[in-house]
């Protein structure tokens, strides 16, 4: 099962693994709110600062969000067979361990937003599902 929540939000124990997947940590955040974070599942910071400013309307964010977890990284240029593509690889980790127990993806956004990163990469991830 693949649930999202804010990383402030109580601490459930059916949120199974928690993955904190922001860019930035948050000065003061405790460690224990999360089992892992993955800034790499974050939306880059020209992106993320361009929408918190409202110089990005949320559609053209999400749209660039989803790019940027697909474009390939610069090790790849000499990889001449496989390559990675960005998270493509970590978005079918986390989808086989979320069909075996409960993943919880979490972000600084309080819970009832509507517009999150955290959403648009469930659905990645949901995609990479059985």
């Amino acid at each position: 099962m693949l649930k999202t929540k804010s990383v402030h939000s109580p601490i459930d124990k059916e949120d199974g693994l928690r993955l904190l997947v922001t860019r930035f940590r948050g000065r003061g955040m405790p460690i224990d709110r999360y089992d892992v974070w993955m800034a790499n599942l974050a939306p880059s910071e020209p992106i993320l600062k361009a929408v918190i400013a409202g110089r990005m309307s949320w559609a053209e964010f999400a749209k660039r969000y989803r790019k940027e977890m697909f474009a390939p990284a610069a090790a790849d240029a000499g990889n001449a067979t496989i390559k990675n593509h960005g998270q493509k690889f970590t978005l079918r980790l986390i989808a086989k361990l979320a069909e075996k127990q409960t993943v919880t993806l979490l972000c600084h956004c309080a819970e009832d937003t509507k517009q999150c990163h955290r959403f648009e990469l469930q659905k990645l991830i949901e995609r990479e599902m059985g």
